[in-house]
């Protein structure tokens, strides 16, 4: 499955709960439609200062957005 972007949204790891929620949720509202591009700036600037723990997140959180802007229900629906 992919979402709205084309990234694969086929997982999120255990990782991705309220915080990666709350850090969309910031970014959706500070940056708008580039609030995608923002976490993958970020992530990019945590991978290259050697940060994998804040790489892994950033990237969570951009998959969180993917999974925020996807207008088609995926997963269980209860």
């Amino acid at each position: 499955m992919t979402g709205p972007l084309g990234g694969q949204l086929s997982h999120l790891t255990p990782f991705a709960g309220r915080s990666a929620f709350a850090d969309a949720s910031a970014l959706i509202d500070e940056f708008g439609s580039f609030a995608g591009s923002e976490a993958a700036r970020r992530a990019g600037r945590s991978r290259d200062i050697g940060n994998v723990i804040h790489f892994c997140r950033w990237r969570e959180v951009g998959r969180m957005i993917e999974l925020l802007g996807d207008r088609e229900v995926t997963g269980a629906v209860h």
